[in-house]
């Protein structure tokens, strides 16, 4: 036991000495649970019937949405209360305990109501999956068990809240999600519609990457920055990829002034750090591989 009490205290000593504790006095940081609850509950909204056991039917989706819906508008009122003040406490201040929750309120509802349009999109999303590979027998398939729509989706949610400044909910939105599918998408990123991530695992999608419709890209894609310097922060620094661009495994695209035109195909293992025009065909130089059969010399020389 004294072993144990002399450990607590030399905790809580660090915490007084290096920090990393979250307020043990004043108003917590959001809830890492809560937001993973509000982003499940997000995509039973968005999916009804597909994500979790939710119970909803032809006769009570009415019912079932509504209290999913109001249970979500409390959840994110708090969490993104929460948000708000730590913001505001980084400013200097103490706090906006009331400003914050009218504006938490706000923000709540807004995203609610924009949920249908956003659900539209999504639908965009799981048809461009369904198109795009062979291997999908059925839209339902896509839904349940792809890790790129299921990376999509909750993108889509972080987004709306990244462009309407609110602080830390979107990132943990996205590393969420990114825990659960190896797709690293930045909250901040612009996505077109119909967009499809095909495998996925290994996908890396820059904060300031801008990308058009009808985008198809594969595991192991990496759109990234030149710089990683901290003075580069409100900078473009990830590249814009045009409509309608395929991107093929581990390829490797890098800069805020890289344009990938419309109608381009990007090869696998390509390292790309320059724009190219729409409909180019972009390729890493392969050799032929060498084949030995089971019981042949490994080179000429052997022979």
């Amino acid at each position: 036991m004294d072993s144990i009490n002399r450990a607590v205290e030399g905790l809580l000593r660090s915490y007084d000495e290096v920090g990393g504790i979250n307020h043990r006095s004043g108003a917590n940081l959001p809830s890492t649970e809560s937001v993973v609850r509000i982003v499940q509950d997000l995509e039973t909204l968005a999916f009804p019937g597909y994500r979790r056991e939710d119970g909803i039917d032809d006769s009570n989706v009415g019912y079932m949405s509504g209290e999913i819906a109001h249970r979500v508008a409390g959840s994110l009122v708090a969490e993104i209360e929460r948000s708000l003040e730590y913001a505001a406490r980084l400013d200097g201040g103490d706090g906006c305990p009331a400003a914050c929750h009218l504006e938490a309120r706000d923000l709540a509802l807004a995203f609610l109501e924009e949920l249908p349009g956003i659900r539209r999109v999504l639908m965009t999303d799981v048809a461009a999956a369904f198109a795009g590979d062979p291997a999908a027998r059925s839209v339902e398939e896509v839904i349940l068990s792809y890790p790129g729509l299921e990376a999509v989706t909750v993108h889509r949610f972080a987004h709306w809240f990244w462009n309407r400044k609110v602080p830390l909910i979107p990132r943990m939105m996205a590393e969420y999600v990114h825990r659960k599918t190896g797709i690293d998408i930045h909250p901040g990123a612009e996505i077109g519609e119909r967009f499809f991530i095909d495998h996925g695992t290994g996908v890396v999608i820059g904060e300031t990457c801008v990308i058009g419709a009808g985008v198809k890209i594969y595991q192991g894609v990496t759109l990234g920055a030149l710089s990683v310097k901290k003075d580069a922060c409100g900078q473009k620094r990830h590249p814009t990829i045009g409509d309608d661009v395929t991107i093929y495994s581990g390829a490797t695209i890098l800069g805020g002034d890289t344009v990938i035109g419309a109608g381009s195909i990007v090869g696998g293992n390509v390292w790309l750090t320059r724009s190219v025009p729409a409909g180019t065909r972009v390729y890493a130089p392969q050799g032929e591989p060498v084949i030995h059969r089971a019981g042949e010399p490994a080179c000429a020389d052997d022979a």
